[in-house]
């Protein structure tokens, strides 16, 4: 069962989806937490489709757009055909005045550590090199685009976390 409700703090109204299997629920707008039993219900039905356009009629009412609203198709073929409506990434390109397979080309020669976060790049420095010193680490990450204060603090913290340790002024991972 679904029910249209409204928010007595901000005039939001949603849809709840089983609203007696629950205690109580929040606004998505204001937060506020309301008791299902007390929450005003506009509107009751076993179809989730009825809800949304029962809700999309009041809100269109609550903008004085009724007649308008009432020339539009229902919700759910209007969402249905948002299926249809979509263009491939090729089309988008080309249409753009871009080679697809050039761009396609570009992105398989991309190096593999553009898809690294930061503190990746400066763990793979810690674990590929033979013990290495801070400085290497980060020259390391450095090479691959880590800038060298973010790698000295990225070092710090994975070393005080217990994931790599110092001796000596030489790393290792754990």
């Amino acid at each position: 069962m679904y029910a249209v409700v409204g928010c007595n703090g901000c005039s939001n109204i949603w849809i709840l989806e089983n609203p007696r299997e629950q205690a109580s629920a929040q606004c998505s707008r204001c937060g506020k937490r309301h008791q299902t039993k007390k929450l005003r219900k506009m509107y009751t039905a076993e179809d989730h489709d009825a809800a949304r356009q029962v809700r999309s009629a009041i809100l269109a009412e609550k903008q004085g757009a009724s007649e308008a609203f009432s020339n539009l198709d229902s919700v759910a073929e209007m969402e249905g055909r948002l299926d249809d409506a979509h263009i491939s990434d090729r089309e988008y390109l080309e249409r753009s005045g871009l080679d697809a397979d050039e761009v396609a080309a570009a992105g398989d020669s991309s190096s593999a550590s553009s898809s690294k976060s930061r503190r990746e790049l400066v763990e793979e420095a810690v674990s590929e090199q033979e013990r290495p010193t801070e400085d290497e680490v980060v020259g390391y990450a450095a090479e691959r685009g880590v800038p060298a204060e973010k790698a000295r603090d990225i070092l710090e913290k994975l070393t005080l976390g217990g994931d790599v340790s110092e001796s000596g002024g030489r790393y290792r991972s754990l």
